[in-house]
């Protein structure tokens, strides 16, 4: 309910309790107010979403009231009213901000409509304001691809999409599960309604709650104002839980009541509030296994799971892999003004040969920083990827050798062995240099190489500390 507390400014009793007790009947929270300066004190107090006013009053007219909370950053919607309409009148309160004006006396359903048209504008604004914020790399793209895989996960979405069964995705990270939830609204009922996301796992702990359902005023410290969460943003069309499986098992309760219930109280509130929401899931890990483990509750996977979708990762479509580089190509040298003469076949053999465990994601960034480093009108080669920090010689056929620069075996399938030395590393420099070799992958990003190594971003912040530690180097980088 984007609407819930309003402030009826009206000096006649009759018409003043009328008010009071239609709006009481629609749970509003109501406050009345016979002057001017009862108004101004109600909003000192407090937060109001809603001011429905008399243009004239004992201690002067409602316009000065207008154009004092116009200079206020978070203020209150206005309605003026008033028995001795004119056009002027009218004029001159909506050019000083006022959202629409009723000429007393008005029925019910006349003041229905007006304050539905107001609690339609102000979510709206509200998810405006949170579409601006959000910065998601990944909106306008779509789920590229022609092999048979993608032709399967395609047709199983358009069955899907039209139904409002929640949807649990799962799959590698670098997939495509956020383009996937989104071809499900795009293709849904809801299509014209938002589409709210939330980082289960970039959210701190503490704030997920808020972030999920919300907060009210002085719920918590720095809880200034009150705020709509998630899922009331969301209302009528659909959220994605990104990352779900990250979230506490305090708010796995609470979201599982939304799922079963459809409602929610915020943070610090004791209003219950009716949401009216499509739920997605996404997740790189297998939720089966949480449940085993008793780190992700069963009932609640058994409400998310409704509809499984997986998505196959990179290796297991590589006939796809052309056409995507491709399309990455001609979109990046669009993007950075450069002029590249394609792929040399070198090139789309050292594609094929890899094995992708950054999937489209880690795809996409390697054919950017290729047509960035290739010369202008060359045609794109192996040397230009950088696949893993060395790129593997090229063989007559086209394929890459089985052994690296450094002689060493290949890193696809390679067994560990000893060092040039001839000594075996002990397991700490195993485990230290495949952490370095996932960094590296990941182009520093630890929280992309946290999730390719399956570890918590804490222990890989823990491990990295240790190794600055040992060497006395500064191992912090920037990418997380």
């Amino acid at each position: 309910m984007p609407i819930e507390k309003i402030i009826v400014l009206e000096d006649d009793l009759i018409i003043r309790k009328n008010l009071e007790q239609q709006l009481r009947a629609r749970r509003y929270d109501v406050a009345a107010a016979p002057t001017l300066a009862a108004a101004q004190e109600y909003l000192a107090k407090d937060t109001w979403d809603l001011v429905i006013a008399d243009v004239r009053l004992p201690d002067g007219e409602a316009t000065s009231l207008l154009r004092e909370l116009q200079s206020r950053p978070t203020r209150p919607l206005v309605i003026m009213m008033s028995g001795y309409g004119s056009v002027e009148s009218a004029v001159e309160c909506m050019r000083g901000g006022a959202f629409d004006y009723l000429i007393k006396p008005f029925s019910n359903e006349q003041l229905e409509v007006c304050i539905q048209k107001a609690e339609d504008f102000t979510r709206l604004v509200k998810v405006n304001a949170y579409l601006n914020q959000e910065e998601d790399a990944e909106t306008g793209y779509e789920l590229l691809g022609h092999s048979p895989a993608m032709e399967q996960l395609r047709a199983l979405l358009r069955k899907v999409a039209r139904t409002q069964a929640t949807v649990l995705i799962q799959g590698e990270s670098g997939t495509g599960k956020e383009l996937v939830a989104r071809a499900l609204h795009k293709q849904s009922p809801r299509a014209a309604a938002p589409f709210i996301k939330v980082n289960c796992a970039a959210v701190p702990e503490n704030l997920i709650e808020s972030e999920f359902f919300g907060h009210e005023k002085g719920a918590f410290t720095g809880a200034m104002n009150k705020r709509e969460g998630r899922f009331e943003l969301a209302h009528g069309g659909t959220i994605l839980l990104d990352e779900v499986s990250e979230i506490s098992p305090q708010v796995q309760a609470k979201l599982l009541r939304v799922l079963q219930e459809r409602e929610l109280e915020r943070v610090g509130g004791n209003r219950t509030i009716k949401v009216d929401v499509r739920v997605l899931a996404t997740t790189n890990r297998h939720l089966e296994q949480s449940v085993e483990r008793k780190e992700f509750r069963q009932d609640l996977f058994f409400r998310l799971n409704v509809v499984p979708v997986h998505v196959p990762a990179l290796r297991d479509r590589r006939a796809d892999i052309p056409f995507l580089a491709e399309q990455f190509m001609h979109r990046f040298v669009r993007k950075h003004g450069v002029r590249v003469a394609g792929f040399s076949k070198e090139c789309l053999a050292a594609l094929a040969a890899h094995d992708w465990p950054g999937n489209v994601r880690e795809l996409q960034n390697v054919i950017e920083r290729a047509v960035i480093l290739c010369g202008d009108g060359e045609p794109l080669g192996p040397d230009h990827l950088g696949l893993g920090g060395v790129v593997a010689p090229v063989t007559a056929a086209g394929t890459p050798s089985a052994t690296d620069s450094a002689g060493a075996p290949a890193a696809s399938g390679a067994q560990p062995g000893p060092d040039a030395d001839g000594q075996f590393p002990t397991l700490g420099e195993l485990e230290k240099r495949h952490i370095f070799a996932a960094l590296a992958r990941c182009n520093d990003n630890r929280t992309h190489a946290a999730k390719l190594l399956d570890i918590s971003i804490r222990t890989l912040r823990n491990k990295l500390n240790e190794y600055a530690g040992k060497t006395g180097a500064d191992t912090d980088g920037e990418g997380e």
